[in-house]
């Protein structure tokens, strides 16, 4: 699971949460817990924007003192921003990934589209395609933000 460090600091009348690594991704407050409230949902965003736009997603920076760690918020999410990390990696364009799944280009497009519903087994089905497995870890969710 990507796990980004965020900070938050007042500003004013409101609080500011940033994740100092990721571009864009960034949400307010009227309080530090209503700002760390919004925060998966900014990451999700931005990382979907990097997506949209083809771009590297930053690996997550390291954990500073008073920062939170936030991660995407759903399992299928990560696992789609991985596949989309090791797509860019491999060099494997998304029709030929297509063609490896016998699936039509959409379909993998819709993989790839965090804010698509898609089962977990047609991502580990795009992950075998690339010669990868996809696994789940179970961790304690100490220092993550709510």
């Amino acid at each position: 699971m990507l796990l980004y460090p965020a900070t938050v600091r007042p500003d004013g009348n409101s609080f500011t949460l940033i994740f100092p690594g990721v571009p864009g991704a960034h949400t307010t407050g009227d309080s530090r817990e209503d700002a760390l409230s919004h925060a998966s949902d900014a990451l999700h965003t931005a990382i979907s924007m990097l997506m949209e736009k083809n771009l590297d997603i930053p690996e997550p920076g390291k954990l500073r003192r008073g920062a939170v760690l936030v991660g995407l918020g759903s399992v299928t999410a990560n696992a789609k921003v991985a596949l989309y990390k090791a797509l860019r990696s491999s060099g494997v364009r998304k029709v030929e990934l297509a063609r490896r799944m016998g699936i039509h280009k959409q379909s993998v497009e819709r993989l790839l589209d965090i804010d698509h519903a898609s089962r977990i087994e047609q991502l580990e089905a795009a992950f075998a395609a690339l010669q990868m497995r996809l696994t789940v870890d179970i961790q304690p969710m100490e220092g993550l933000a709510a």
